[in-house]
């Protein structure tokens, strides 16, 4: 996973902990020792949780805060463009350029070219 918009130092630090106690699991050992290392990762997945959870609430109470002022209506208009763009289908071509370099944008040239 590809850090956030919410992402901070600690919750930064927490996954690179259970990335590291991840491959030390995965690295093969003894059966008992194995068991050791899956309860460290376990243990480390579970604190990781935690501060994900923590900090997207903390950055979200922010965010509804700043959106409670007159200066976050904009970020509410914002916020708004950037769900919508999300959304888009990007398996519709809006417009392509032919043999010419000539921008086609029309649907019948398009399916033509």
């Amino acid at each position: 996973m590809k850090g956030a918009w919410w992402w901070n130092k600690e919750v930064k630090e927490k996954v690179k902990e259970k990335k590291e106690a991840y491959a030390y699991f995965m690295n093969i050992g003894a059966d008992e020792e194995r068991e050791n290392r899956r309860v460290r990762y376990k243990a480390a997945k579970k604190v990781d949780k935690k501060a994900v959870a923590v900090g997207k609430s903390l950055t979200f109470d922010r965010l509804y805060h700043r959106l409670e002022t007159k200066e976050g209506e904009k970020e509410v208009f914002k916020l708004a463009r950037n769900m919508e763009r999300k959304t888009r289908d990007l398996g519709v071509v809006r417009c392509i350029k032919d043999e010419y370099d000539k921008v086609l944008s029309k649907d019948v040239e398009i399916k033509e070219r």
